[in-house]
């Protein structure tokens, strides 16, 4: 596919994805239930509340509570997705998490929203930056962030279809839509969303949108640009990454996240070992956020399409150099 027949369809928060995809599997499965720890509306899951009451859970703000009960029903055969903000679905219940759901390999869905810098006004305490890197390290754990609203109602039908924990990140505010609106959403399988022989860029969650601008705009400059949107953390698509590279020889990995020990890491972990080559990161270097409006955030903090056309022209340098 050429980068310019992706464009964006409107604009719609993922977090509505994920409340309307809750709301299907209500209609398919009886054994999915919601829980949500006093954010119901935050999460779009007042449509689940309102048509299966009876398998609604509010269980106010004891998110702690929240993990150990939806433990418990999984146990019981029920497949529990949780609901509250990112932060307070890793940080805040992390023991709980590794000790009741990972360690126990729970069939537990932790659904986590308002995550990254473009949650905006609810400032750093909230604007979680490193819960891709604590939900990847538990054996076991399945972590994705889908890029849309259409992708992330897609991920969170087909969890439910996975037996085992899975994280399922998703944001706060209105993002371009540009993915298919009834696609299949495979666990595991990279989206190969355009073909280049200069550079791979690798993305994921909100910051796809930015690659797919930047891609944009290098092809007016001459560099061909192949993207790949990285929905699934872990499992890691090796094959998918490793065929990519070794085409392009060139590497950028973009995510709303810290450098340090999401998708970036995730990636150069495996091409460390198999496939070396240059490779330049977009994400967060080391720092909390800041309240503000989500898009200012992600310039203020070198999240922008300005910021991986820079690290395309840098890594490009790299490895004409090394040549």
């Amino acid at each position: 596919m050429n980068i310019n027949d992706i464009i964006a369809t409107g604009t719609k928060a993922t977090r509505d994805g994920f409340g309307q995809g809750l709301l299907e599997l209500g209609r398919q499965n009886p054994n999915v239930v919601g829980l949500t720890a006093d954010l119901m509306e935050s999460l779009q899951m007042q449509h689940f509340q309102k048509e299966f009451p009876e398998r609604f859970f509010q269980v106010g703000i004891a998110e702690a509570n929240m993990i150990g009960i939806a433990a418990g029903l999984a146990t019981g055969g029920k497949i529990p997705f949780t609901g509250t903000f990112a932060n307070f679905s890793t940080g805040r219940v992390y023991d709980q998490i590794r000790q009741s759901i990972a360690y126990s390999h729970k069939n537990v869905k932790i659904c986590a929203s308002h995550a990254g810098l473009s949650l905006g006004e609810d400032g750093a305490t909230h604007q979680i930056l490193e819960d891709l890197g604590m939900m990847r390290m538990l054996p076991g754990m399945v972590v994705i962030n889908p890029c849309d609203y259409s992708q992330t109602k897609a991920a969170t039908i087909a969890i439910a279809e996975y037996n085992g924990p899975v994280y399922l990140r998703f944001g706060r505010p209105a993002w371009p839509m540009f993915t298919l609106e009834n696609q299949k959403f495979e666990i595991g399988k990279a989206l190969h969303l355009a073909s280049g022989t200069d550079v791979t860029i690798f993305a994921t969650g909100h910051l796809v949108w930015s690659a797919i601008e930047a891609a944009k705009e290098l092809q007016t400059q001459g560099i061909s640009c192949e993207l790949i949107n990285i929905h699934t953390i872990k499992p890691l698509d090796e094959a998918a990454i490793l065929d990519s590279v070794s085409k392009t020889r060139a590497v950028v990995v973009a995510e709303e996240h810290q450098r340090n020990g999401g998708l970036g890491d995730a990636i150069a972990n495996l091409l460390v070992q198999r496939l070396p080559v240059p490779m330049e990161y977009v994400g967060v270097k080391d720092t909390f956020g800041e309240s503000g409006k989500p898009a200012e955030l992600l310039d203020k903090y070198g999240l922008s399409k300005k910021d991986v056309v820079w690290a395309v022209k840098d890594v490009l340098d790299r490895k004409t150099g090394s040549m």
